[in-house]
């Protein structure tokens, strides 16, 4: 199983820089940022509406707060548009470590905010596959 990369440790010189800015230069606003393609194509187009993403991100935003997981230095869940994954739908992506992954029913939420969330490990079953696009 991966391991996610420890939130405080930036990958990138810009986000180092912009952390020696701050006034907490070891940490972001939220530790793990989740984003729920809600998006719907009105031309019947695959979309992650149709597989019951706005059911999921309802879920999820409740889970992760009764978790005592969600604000600030924790997790954020937030709504998004199309995130150009339609073939892999529905689809949601956690940052900072950029990890997309489908997910079936509420069991997967759980098992995302269990691992991902709670224990930094990736859930290697529910990844997409990086060529998978629109």
């Amino acid at each position: 199983m991966t391991t996610v990369p420890a939130p405080t440790s930036p990958s990138t010189a810009a986000l180092s820089a912009h952390d020696s800015n701050s006034s907490n230069s070891n940490s972001s606003y939220y530790r793990h940022h989740l984003f729920f393609c809600l998006n719907e194509r009105s031309n019947g187009d695959a979309c992650c509406a149709q597989h019951g993403a706005q059911a999921a991100f309802d879920y999820c935003k409740q889970a992760v707060a009764q978790a005592g997981l969600a604000g600030q230095g924790l997790a954020r869940v937030n709504k998004a548009g199309c995130l150009n994954r339609c073939s892999a739908a529905p689809v949601l992506v956690v940052y900072p470590e950029a990890v997309w992954y489908t997910f079936v029913d509420h069991s997967d939420i759980d098992e995302i905010i269990e691992s991902h969330l709670k224990s930094g490990r990736i859930v290697e079953r529910l990844l997409i596959a990086p060529e998978m696009g629109r």
